[in-house]
């Protein structure tokens, strides 16, 4: 099962990039729910509406996980704009969170 989330029409026609985001979970354990939270908030934050999230879990699809070399959850992949970017954990740690995404945190 795979969920999206928000990519409004509005920001598809304001703006021509859109960064897309797969969030790969283990159902409603605790650190998912919290990598979720943290990548909406952060998204929201840093992207307005330009952004879509992929959710997929890996107990529902455990093959798709794998095709995809998913080994640990939660994880995310910034599938664009490119260069790709894996993060593994929750995604609390913000100023780690940035630095791996190539940004910085501008209370630094």
């Amino acid at each position: 099962m795979s969920t999206i989330l928000p990519m409004t029409e509005s920001a598809q026609k304001t703006s021509d990039e859109i960064f897309e985001f797969r969030l790969y979970v283990a159902g409603e354990a605790p650190n998912s729910i919290l990598a979720m939270h943290n990548l909406k908030t952060l998204c929201q934050r840093l992207y307005g509406d330009n952004y879509r999230i992929d959710v997929v879990d890996a107990l529902l699809s455990p093959e798709r996980a794998w095709a995809e070399g998913v080994m640990v959850t939660p994880m995310v992949k910034r599938v664009s704009p490119v260069p790709l970017i894996q993060i593994i954990g929750n995604l609390s740690n913000t100023d780690q969170v940035l630095s791996a995404l190539g940004l910085v945190n501008e209370n630094s």
